[in-house]
């Protein structure tokens, strides 16, 4: 079986991507330990309104922080990923962190403008580039990192500094305790999931070959919601395959009746439910029943349970798991995981316009 055989993924993975999937604890941890020490004015924790702006890894972090906090925050989080900002977001009560991990993307640029012409608080969450440039100029504070990669595979840098972020504002109480947990269920991810770990004892190996070759479609609900987006992107982004996600349980007052057209679509789906503790008992139910009805209908399905005890623990874990699947997902499919052609074309062509 080629995914025992990881001495093969260098010529597939070049630019590295497993390494920086095997970094995420590494990420997160050196991120957790920086955020301490970057500017925050006092008086930020005077905001009412919290909006994050970008787009893709850049904005889902926004999405990671809003369920991880909202059982204990008071603040509302928003994710805005536009070039505009709504209305009713302006005046120093609202703090917006344009988020933006090359410090280049057009949309998170145009928003922290937008911010500072309504007089609103601001934070610059980059490696560099244009924002970090404005940021400085501008005297708005600016948490900086260095780390070279695609954005997408320097998550645990992005989503640490947010978590840091949100310490420092006492958005949710302390939440060291909580990192601890995360990191040592995500050292022990890297020892069971990790390329050498052979596809009798790796899940997320064995997931990938369930996934080959069928069109993947991710269901979460509550803390599991911003990781079924994740799981989506690192599929399309990293094994060049057709991916959607859906929430519960929206999705059971609509998507779920779509499942008997078309058929030669459906028969090749395969469908995961992400599942935590922290699901409301009539969300699990629903996972249930639903879990139940695409068996009847013959859908390919599954559910993946995340670990650890704390939130942002699950959270990660779950997030961990799908970046391995999503990796040996573009090893079975013979695919560099790094380069995006087509996003790339994308942004030339935005350029030239």
């Amino acid at each position: 079986m080629f995914l025992d055989q990881p001495e093969r993924f260098a010529a597939l993975d070049p630019e590295d991507m497993l390494g920086h999937i095997d970094a995420l604890p590494d990420q997160f941890e050196q991120a957790w330990k920086l955020a301490p020490t970057l500017p925050l004015p006092d008086d930020y924790r005077e905001a009412r309104l919290i909006v994050v702006a970008g787009v893709g890894g850049s904005a889902i972090i926004g999405d990671y922080l809003a369920a991880l906090v909202e059982h204990a925050c008071a603040t509302p989080i928003v994710v805005s990923r536009a070039y505009d900002l709504p209305a009713y977001v302006t005046g120093p009560d609202a703090l917006v962190i344009a988020s933006s991990f090359s410090g280049r993307t057009e949309e998170a640029l145009a928003a922290y403008d937008l911010a500072g012409a309504r007089g609103t608080r601001r934070l610059a969450l980059t490696t560099g580039g244009p924002l970090a440039e404005r940021a400085r100029a501008d005297g708005v504070p600016l948490w900086q990192f260095a780390y070279s990669s695609q954005p997408r595979a320097g998550f645990g840098w992005s989503i640490g500094l947010l978590v840091g972020l949100a310490q420092r504002l006492n958005l949710a109480g302390d939440l060291s305790s909580d990192v601890a947990e995360a990191l040592d269920f995500l050292r022990r991810g890297h020892a069971q999931l990790g390329a050498e770990v052979p596809l009798a004892r790796n899940a997320a190996k064995r997931y990938a070959g369930q996934f080959c070759d069928r069109l993947a479609v991710i269901y979460g609900a509550g803390i599991m919601a911003p990781v079924a987006r994740r799981w989506k992107g690192q599929i399309n982004e990293n094994a060049k395959a057709w991916a959607e996600f859906d929430f519960l349980p929206e999705q059971n007052h609509n998507g779920v009746a779509g499942i008997d057209m078309p058929e030669k679509i459906l028969n090749s789906a395969f469908c995961m439910f992400l599942k935590s503790s922290y699901d409301h008992p009539r969300v699990s139910l629903r996972q249930d029943l639903t879990y139940s009805l695409f068996m009847q209908q013959a859908i390919g399905v599954d559910t993946f349970t995340a670990h650890g005890n704390s939130r942002l623990a699950q959270m990660l874990t779950a997030t961990q798991f799908g970046d391995y699947l999503s990796y040996y997902l573009a090893m079975l499919y013979g695919v560099d995981p790094t380069p995006i052609p087509p996003i790339s074309a994308l942004k030339e062509g935005l350029a030239a316009a």
